[in-house]
């Protein structure tokens, strides 16, 4: 159950109202009064939760959830209550949740301890928190939201409607609208790049940008290197979670994942919609193709095919990494291990 603290409540919505503005079909009560959004075991009379596979069912009813939002073949399954069939029954929560529980719109404003360079451009409501930093020539469009001790850097420019979370850090970087950047995080910093030298290793300037397209979250302490000559690019829609490593000149594509503790290294290519899962270390120079899934804990040395499913370390196969892992739990019993 959400916290009225942090997540005010809507104004309750009747069933039947929901169903028409989200196209969803409606069975059993549509005068019932929808009054929040909850997972199954914490949802209430008022509530609306989700039921996605069969096998939660009897989850479904044991909740007190007075709506559940269901597959069209498990609508017969439930129905003791009332039910909004859907499809894709999880997405239809998040969107009726978005509905119930928008994001906060920009205030505007900019706080007296901030710090706004007199050559930067602002939109007229462009909020910028306390402590906060905005370098010189910074380009900062409308919507935007900069959280309390954030730093963007001397040219950097933000899109419509961005949000920079709490101490996050921006440089070298152009980032498209409604780009999501959570506390903690660094972009733009320089890549790591040395060559021996008389008298030890020296840093090879890192000369490229950070480009990150629309709608692109980046999570809480993740960093994503700049280019050292071309630039570093995240690609629309893409989703990274907190802790994640990007290193310089990688192009990651549009609508990936990728999940905490990942380290991509220098110049990896990753194709759209490629999913990466948590800790997984990606060599230097690879391709990832589209649509590729690397299992969690993987350590990738060779480039993955479009498509294709791999994991272990090093990641190979999917299917014949499960017959190692199986072939080597046989041979351990048989010696008594």
């Amino acid at each position: 159950m959400p916290d009225s603290r942090f997540f005010p409540p809507a104004a309750p919505t009747s069933a039947a109202e929901i169903a028409r503005r989200f196209g969803l079909d409606l069975l059993g009560d549509s005068e019932m009064e929808v009054s929040g959004l909850a997972p199954l075991h914490l949802a209430g009379p008022g509530d609306i939760s989700f039921v996605a596979a069969a096998r939660h069912v009897d989850a479904a009813r044991r909740s007190a959830a007075g709506a559940l939002i269901v597959t069209d073949a498990l609508a017969e399954d439930l129905a003791d209550r009332t039910r909004l069939v859907s499809p894709a029954p999880q997405r239809a929560f998040a969107e009726i949740a978005r509905s119930f529980y928008p994001e906060r719109a920009a205030r505007g404003g900019i706080a007296e301890s901030a710090h706004v360079d007199p050559t930067a451009t602002l939109a007229p409501d462009v909020h910028v928190a306390a402590t906060a930093v905005v370098g010189a020539g910074a380009e900062i469009g409308p919507g935007c939201e900069i959280g309390p001790g954030a730093v963007i850097g001397p040219g950097v420019v933000l899109g419509a409607g961005c949000r920079i979370g709490v101490n996050a850090v921006v440089s070298h970087a152009l980032l498209g609208d409604r780009v999501r950047v959570f506390a903690g995080a660094v972009i733009g910093q320089a890549g790591f790049g040395y060559v021996p030298g008389p008298a030890g290793l020296e840093p090879i300037p890192q000369l490229g940008r950070v480009r990150i397209g629309d709608d692109v979250d980046i999570g809480a302490n993740t960093t994503i290197d700049r280019g050292a000559g071309d630039d570093t690019v995240i690609g629309p829609g893409t989703k990274i979670d907190n802790l994640v490593q990007i290193g310089h000149n990688c192009r990651i594509g549009a609508h990936c994942v990728i999940v905490s503790q990942v380290g991509i290294s220098g110049s990896v290519t990753v194709g759209d919609g490629a999913q990466i899962g948590g800790k997984v270390g990606i060599a230097d120079h690879l391709e990832i193709g589209a649509g590729a899934r690397l299992a969690a804990g993987s350590g990738v040395s060779r480039s993955v095919k479009a498509g294709e499913t791999v994991g272990g370390y090093p990641a190979i196969p999917v299917r014949e990494w499960h017959r190692q892992v199986t072939t080597l739990a046989r041979l351990i019993r048989r010696k008594g291990g």
